[in-house]
């Protein structure tokens, strides 16, 4: 138990919430800079009064012990607890770092992982996301949707990707997200033996080759619309079962050979653009009869057969109309062939990027279309009246009309008549000072 008084006791407290208050509830450091002034005029007009030594105090207090002393006001303020910093674990202390520059040249099956959400832009509820792998040696891409971010769901997905690659699964790379640094993924990778690394937080740099891929395949063949629940993981489950050799085999990519500074210019060469699986091919860590295994799957694939299957599911992804989709599918090669001489002329070809035409036109009837002019005529006469007493009146006319429910539909109809009246006086104003000023 401490013996000394305390230095900041309740008569300090006090005085400072005072201060604060009076400051209009700035930060600490603006605050501490504003004491002695503050003190000074309060002072001055008789509305404190301090003894000699908790004036010294409030004075001589840090910005630090301010913020402490106000923490409980604040928080009774904003209703929230101000969230503190999550120091790192001791989990997280034992997984190594690996940066940008620690890759050298390592051998296929040492991997870089994220997960894309598909939220289209608001992350309430639940969302679909994708566990992207990418191989650092190869460029090899892997894709697996996960319902939920959950992490015994990201180990069912590794373990099936394990299965999967031409080339046994070396290293795990991941990002600091919770759903990869937990005690469950860190005991698979030890019970599977690979080697699990961490970037550093807040350096996207570091995993530069899986970021790359989010955009480059994630987002090229899902687009950015919000994807939820079983169906549209399985139609996603799809997508990436019929992209997976598409993208590994058919699409070719750079490799960095070399990078040099020289000034304030950084000079980048690159090797001949290799598809994942030609490297996979040529490397020789990799299996003699993982090599031929991959090479008999690649003499059977088709690429115009995948193109097509993947705007299917993608149209399926954007639309879901069976009867366009059956159409899609049930086309000959051959057709679908000759459309893709002239399709660039329809602009965007990806459904899921496909820009959606505007919804403004009505789905229901207007409950107040034959009352319209009797709206208009009202607020004409009194701009101020509320819906609330027009959606009154309106119903003493007009008995058994008007439910209760519909007086939201009138609050917009009001809405929208104030926002053209204020843009005709605007626009009056405007001609008016354009004839004063010629």
């Amino acid at each position: 138990m401490r013996s000394e008084k305390r230095i900041y006791n309740d008569a300090v407290r006090e005085a400072l919430i005072l201060l604060w208050e009076a400051a209009d509830r700035i930060c600490s450091k603006r605050l501490k800079a504003l004491v002695p002034t503050l003190l000074e005029a309060m002072e001055k007009h008789g509305h404190l009064q301090l003894v000699a030594g908790v004036r010294d105090r409030l004075i001589q207090m840090s910005a630090a012990t301010i913020d402490r002393l106000l923490t409980e006001p604040r928080e009774r303020v904003t209703g929230t607890r101000r969230r503190k910093g999550v120091g790192a674990t001791i989990l997280r202390r034992s997984i190594p770092i690996r940066t940008f520059g620690d890759w050298k040249d390592p051998e296929p099956g040492y991997m870089e992982a994220d997960l894309v959400a598909h939220c289209g832009g608001s992350m309430a509820g639940s969302v679909v996301h994708t566990l992207v792998l990418t191989d650092i040696a190869t460029g090899w891409t892997e894709c697996v949707p996960l319902i939920a971010r959950d992490q015994a769901l990201i180990v069912e997905a590794l373990e099936r990707i394990r299965r999967t690659l031409p080339f046994s699964l070396r290293g795990f790379d991941t990002d600091n997200d919770g759903a990869f640094i937990n005690q469950t993924v860190h005991n698979f990778c030890r019970q599977s033996g690979l080697e699990f690394t961490r970037s550093r937080p807040y350096r996207k740099n570091d995993q530069a080759w899986v970021e790359q891929k989010n955009g480059a395949v994630v987002r090229k063949l899902a687009g950015y619309d919000r994807l939820s629940g079983i169906a549209d993981a399985e139609k996603l489950a799809r997508l990436y079962e019929f992209s997976r050799f598409y993208v590994n085999c058919f699409q070719p990519s750079f490799k960095l050979k070399s990078k040099v500074r020289m000034g304030a210019r950084v000079v980048k060469t690159y090797h001949l653009p290799l598809t994942p699986y030609e490297r996979v091919v040529r490397s020789p860590h990799v299996p003699q009869s993982g090599t031929q295994q991959l090479q008999a799957i690649f003499a059977k694939l088709d690429p115009m057969a995948l193109i097509q299957h993947i705007r299917g599911v993608q149209e399926e992804l954007t639309v879901g109309k069976t009867a366009e989709l059956g159409q899609l599918r049930s086309e000959s090669a051959e057709s679908f062939l000759r459309k893709l001489r002239t399709v660039w002329q329809l602009g965007e070809v990806r459904p899921t990027h496909r820009k959606q035409a505007a919804h403004h036109w009505r789905t229901r009837p207007d409950p107040f279309e034959s009352v319209r002019s009797r709206i208009q005529e009202q607020l004409e006469l009194t701009p101020d009246i509320t819906p609330k007493e027009l959606f009154r009146r309106l119903q003493e006319e007009h008995p058994d009309q008007f439910s209760d429910g519909q007086i939201r539909t009138l609050r917009r109809r009001v809405k929208e008549w104030r926002t053209q009246m204020a843009k005709r006086l605007i626009l009056t104003a405007n001609d008016i000072c354009a004839e004063i000023a010629s």
